[in-house]
């Protein structure tokens, strides 16, 4: 018997091969339209939706999408159609509160049904272009209840009728129209536009050029002026309250143009109160003084101090370009308007503070990457607004103090703008005002060349830690109180070593370390082994450093090792702990404040995709009120020398002067930087008198002489 012959087949593999039923897709599709309509009927407590998504996953993978797709569309379809005949049944004022709740319960269901079919999104509509669940739950809701014959049009009418209710002074569900035009909004940019905007702005049209009609017939143009003001803002909070921002233009527009353009000659023409009239009957401030007073003591307005500036100088362009356009920049219309600028904005003391906030703004972040001469006209912009200050000195000493700032940090946007103002100022005040600032300037630049000469004379400090000093001369500088804490072993030694070569090279010259104001550097590395560069304050730095030998420090003992003032200390510690994306320290128990029994440690799960951090410290953009209180006494007790130093100018030359001319010129010599109170004047000359510097002759006691 031959050997059976050796077969050539090998088996390598084998796949069991899956045979699907073709009912599959119509039964599980049972299934989920099922759970579909108990969400619609608010029944999905007993739902599983781990399993609903992996019907629907199975369903896309074995090819049965389109079923899964058309089945969607003809069950929501049939809900919404039911949700539609339940709203337009509803009669009177719940009509609105009806198609509300609809939409809401719309809204939920389709979120649900999203996270249901949320593979069909990601694979077969993508596949196929076409719309996705949620966006298809929109369009159907726009077709089926919006679009409906019996609704498009009620909802619009009811929309419509109380907006003119309010504006006829009746109170409204503000909130439930806020949602109404939010779910127009969210259905579409287009039908929020179309639904509602165009015919609100029609019969908003319609409803101010009737208005504007009845008020120009019986109100004088002082009183129009303030009625067309007064609609304007109730437009404006009526955009806040419920509806989309991008109508904020179309209706201002609109209702400027209704009331204001439609009506300019004959505001400008009126008999007995018209522009014209009011000007040669010197009630400019109708138009200009009592604006501008309600924008200086509104607090809302003055809750931004950079805002408020800015709004300042746009009702200057404002009433500027009127004054151009319409009368030919007449000198009296501009001599008026100056006049009322400086009735307006003296009447706030805080304004020289805000307007060097502004300045700080600006010369920070707001003119970055802009041209030259965009520089010089928002510079100018500011230049005429100071002009209008009473007390300019005020000015100077908040000006020194943020200059200060910005140069010490480095985060001016550029040294050729700062320069620039200050040639401004100088033009406008003199080189006395500008002198300290420039010191200021001159003072960088020779520190750069001081820690160039350092760092040759100690080629040893390479490797280590690197110090950069700023030494300011005292008196051009913002008064500082000599405030130190106790610096990391290493820094200590280092400024130990700059202070030995400073008073080597300058003789008779005294240091005083201003640590409050320095800046740091630090490598950091955390917990999961991430590594980052930490620009902090040197007070943030004295902190961080006391971790390297700590896991954990109580706020008594960080206050006690580094010696830092209370008040520093917790507004460091909140931003190293609680500032988000800068929380590099935690603390225990959490809390938005730092108190004195809370304990710290390094937040060793910190993460951030930037290498670089840099962690501010909280501080107030503004002066409180007691700092206010500060200043306000320290300028009175600066202004002293200033009067009494104009006085010996003035008598000196005159020899002898009666009082009252003595007063006038000292007020005209110091004008320029500050409005002399009378009082004050007279009080520095008594002071005078008393030391010898003056003697009153001795028939008429209002006659002053100079004593050599």
């Amino acid at each position: 018997m031959s050997n059976p012959r050796k077969r050539n087949f090998r088996i390598e593999g084998f796949k069991h091969g899956v045979v699907m039923d073709p009912q599959y897709g119509d039964k599980t599709w049972i299934i989920l339209e099922n759970a579909i309509h108990q969400i619609y009927n608010h029944n999905a407590s007993g739902l599983s939706f781990e399993e609903l998504y992996r019907n629907a996953y199975n369903m896309v993978l074995h090819k049965f999408g389109e079923r899964l797709d058309s089945g969607l569309v003809a069950t929501v379809t049939s809900h919404l159609q039911e949700m539609a005949r339940s709203v337009e049944a509803t009669q009177g004022s719940s009509f609105l509160v009806e198609l509300n709740r609809m939409w809401e319960d719309h809204n939920k269901a389709l979120q649900m049904i999203r996270d249901i079919l949320m593979y069909m999104d990601r694979t077969y509509i993508q596949t196929i272009k076409k719309t996705t669940v949620y966006e298809l739950g929109l369009n159907l809701w726009r077709e089926n209840v919006l679009h409906s014959n019996q609704i498009r049009t009620r909802l619009l009418n009811m929309l419509l009728e109380l907006v003119h209710s309010e504006r006829a002074g009746e109170v409204v569900n503000r909130g439930l129209i806020r949602s109404i035009t939010k779910m127009l909004i969210d259905t579409g940019p287009s039908v929020y536009e179309e639904e509602f905007e165009n015919p609100f702005l029609l019969a908003s049209t319609e409803f101010y050029r009737a208005e504007s009609q009845i008020f120009i017939e019986c109100c004088g143009s002082g009183d129009y002026l303030k009625k067309a003001e007064m609609h304007l803002n109730e437009e404006l909070d009526r955009v806040s309250h419920y509806l989309d921002p991008s109508t904020e233009t179309k209706i201002t527009t609109l209702v400027e143009k209704e009331m204001l353009e439609n009506h300019m000659l004959r505001l400008i023409y009126k008999e007995t109160s018209g522009l014209v009239n009011m000007l040669g009957d010197d009630k400019y401030e109708d138009l200009v003084k009592d604006n501008g007073k309600q924008l200086v003591t509104d607090p809302e307005r003055l809750k931004d101090p950079v805002e408020f500036v800015q709004r300042l100088s746009d009702v200057k362009d404002k009433f500027n370009k009127i004054i151009d356009l319409a009368f030919s920049n007449d000198k009296l219309f501009m001599k008026d308007l100056n006049s009322s600028f400086e009735f307006f904005m003296n009447l706030n003391p805080r304004i020289p503070e805000y307007i060097s906030l502004f300045v700080d703004d600006k010369l920070r972040k707001g003119l970055k990457g802009v041209s030259e001469d965009v520089v010089e006209i928002n510079l100018d912009k500011v230049m005429v607004l100071f002009r209008y200050l009473q007390e300019k000195d005020v000015f100077e000493k908040y000006y020194k103090q943020h200059l200060a700032k910005r140069l010490l940090s480095g985060k001016t946007v550029s040294d050729d703008a700062e320069r620039s103002l200050i040639v401004k100022l100088k033009t406008e005040c003199g080189f006395q005002f500008t002198a300290k600032l420039e010191g200021m300037f001159t003072d960088m630049k020779t520190s750069v060349d001081t820690m160039k000469s350092f760092n040759a004379n100690h080629p040893e400090l390479g490797d280590g830690p690197t110090l950069t000093v700023q030494v300011l001369t005292t008196g051009s500088w913002p008064a500082q109180s000599s405030v130190t804490c106790n610096l990391p072993t290493e820094m200590s030694a280092l400024c130990e070593k700059f202070r030995s070569y400073y008073l080597s090279t300058h003789n008779g010259r005294k240091l005083t370390w201003q640590t409050n104001m320095g800046t740091a550097d630090l490598k950091a590395t955390f917990g999961s082994g991430q590594k980052h560069e930490l620009n902090v304050s040197t007070y943030q730095m004295c902190i961080l450093m006391l971790f390297n030998n700590a896991d954990r420090l109580s706020y008594r003992e960080i206050e006690q090792a580094t010696e830092i003032p209370a008040s520093d200390l917790k507004r460091c510690l909140q931003s190293l702990a609680l500032v988000k994306g800068r929380n590099v320290l935690r603390k225990e128990p959490m809390g938005k404040d730092v108190s004195e029994d809370d304990t710290f440690y390094v937040n060793d799960r910190f993460s951030s995709k930037l290498y670089k951090i840099k962690i501010g410290t909280v501080v107030a953009q503004k002066e409180s009120e007691l700092e206010k209180l500060d200043t306000r006494q320290k300028e009175e007790e600066d202004r002293k020398p200033q009067i009494e130093a104009a006085i010996v100018r003035i008598m000196k030359s005159r020899k002898q002067l009666e009082h009252n001319n003595l007063m006038a010129e000292v007020t005209q010599q110091l004008q320029s930087r500050f409005l002399t109170n009378p009082t004050d004047v007279k009080k520095r000359i008594e002071s005078l008198l008393e030391r010898e510097f003056l003697e009153r002759d001795t028939v008429d006691r209002k006659l002053y002489r100079y004593l050599a």
